[in-house]
């Protein structure tokens, strides 16, 4: 460990943060019953709330480019044509599996 990184592979540093939070009494003791303050979990709560808002972040980023796109936008019958036939594709794929 060096400067509070303690590195085990080269993506996978673990490194040490202090946090303080001003909680509800209340709240601070079922999050500590639950194990929500231990850090392991608090590392999955934000490596989730991560994931979240970057897919949030590309989803506005794809809904940019398709109203960007010249032309009428599809109806929802297209759409909806257009969603079955991925589904048929998928399942097909996957009964050759």
């Amino acid at each position: 460990m060096v400067n509070g990184v303690c590195c085990l592979a080269e993506e996978k540093c673990i490194m040490s943060v202090t946090v303080e939070l001003d909680l509800p009494e209340g709240l601070i003791r079922q999050a500590r019953q639950m194990g929500l303050l231990e850090s392991r979990r608090m590392a999955e709560l934000l490596s989730e709330e991560v994931r979240r808002r970057n897919a949030g972040q590309q989803l506005k980023q794809v809904l940019d480019e398709i109203r960007s796109l010249p032309g009428e936008p599809p109806t929802l019958d297209e759409i909806d044509a257009e969603i079955k036939a991925v589904r048929a594709e998928r399942r097909a794929r996957e009964t050759r599996h």
